[in-house]
């Protein structure tokens, strides 16, 4: 089986090329928008491609026969541009659509559209994860951008029979995160004292290598064809727990001082620190069971072992 990557070059791309390059039973054709390095001899062709509206696909597609499309313009805090939805829109929608009606086009039988959570939401209430069936509630230009993919996606499907699915991960880590994770790494290394000692909300994560496997799983098995999945790591935890759990496997000491909640949502909200405020102290889970019990699926590692992945050194 022939598969083409996007994104190779990305986060999730990376790791994905690594384990697919290493793939018995399938070649792959990896694609990047800058580039890359770390190709292996698991990689029938690789190759710089700018993601648009009228990129032309045809000669990478011959023969490909499920499509993982990893690529994107990801979500940017302070993003400076005049338009970010229209921005957003360039990539995630056009971008992907076009690939997606080019893939239908040449015979590609499945494509697999690695989405975003916040296509549900920002937050969600105590006790009511996210389910793929809720209605999506986007908050941000990055969000609606990916929601509007979904749409197109499967009005692709619905004309052409091309097999669509969509996986919807929360925040990612793993060894090399960037973004909001790795602000928290580097909190941690530092030792300053945290006031977030005593938070009680939830907060689903999925590890790097969980997603991965989902990824994969989701190459050909039967069930998976025009759904939507959520991911997770199945084991949700508190800003607390997880500043602990990355001091543990960082094996660095942490220092935190109980604030009660009500007070640092009243600082941040006077800081203008809405957003950051919510990430830290607000809840936001998934429900994956519905992942699992579709694709006979569980997550590989726990929570802890996605931890100790994050900072383990390479053998």
């Amino acid at each position: 089986m022939i598969v083409l990557l996007t994104g190779a070059s990305g986060f999730v791309g990376q790791a994905l090329l690594a384990r697919l390059a290493s793939h018995p039973a399938l070649d792959l054709v990896a694609v990047s928008r800058s580039p890359f390095s770390g190709i292996s001899s698991g990689v029938a062709h690789a190759q710089v491609v700018e993601i648009a509206a009228d990129t032309p696909w045809q000669s990478l597609l011959s023969g490909v026969q499920v499509v993982i499309h990893a690529a994107a313009r990801a979500h940017v805090m302070n993003d400076k541009v005049a338009d970010p939805l229209a921005e957003f829109r360039k990539v995630n929608v056009d971008g992907t659509l076009n690939l997606a009606r080019q893939a239908a086009a040449a015979g590609v039988k499945r494509f697999i559209f690695i989405s975003s959570i916040k296509v549900n939401g920002e937050a969600t209430s105590p006790g009511k994860p996210f389910l793929a069936s809720d209605v999506p509630a986007p908050e941000d230009a990055y969000g609606l951008s990916k929601l509007e993919a979904e749409q197109g996606l499967r009005q692709i499907a619905a004309e052409t029979g091309l097999e669509v699915v969509i996986i919807r991960p929360p925040l990612v880590y793993g060894p090399g995160v960037k973004g909001n994770f790795a602000s928290m790494i580097r909190l941690v290394k530092k030792g300053l004292p945290l006031p977030l000692a005593v938070i009680h909300n939830r907060r689903s994560l999925v590890g790097i290598d969980n997603l991965v496997d989902l990824i994969i799983r989701c190459i050909d098995h039967p069930a998976a064809a025009n759904q939507i999945f959520l991911a997770g790591d199945g084991d949700d935890v508190s800003t607390t727990q997880l500043l602990r759990g990355v001091a543990r496997a960082m094996d660095r000491p942490l220092r935190l001082i109980a604030v009660p909640t009500a007070f640092l949502t009243c600082g941040a909200m006077l800081l203008g620190k809405r957003t950051l405020a919510q990430r830290l102290l607000g809840s936001l889970q998934v429900d994956i069971s519905r992942t699992c019990e579709l694709l006979d699926w569980k997550p590989p590692f726990t929570v802890d072992e996605g931890f100790r992945r994050c900072f383990a050194k390479p053998d």
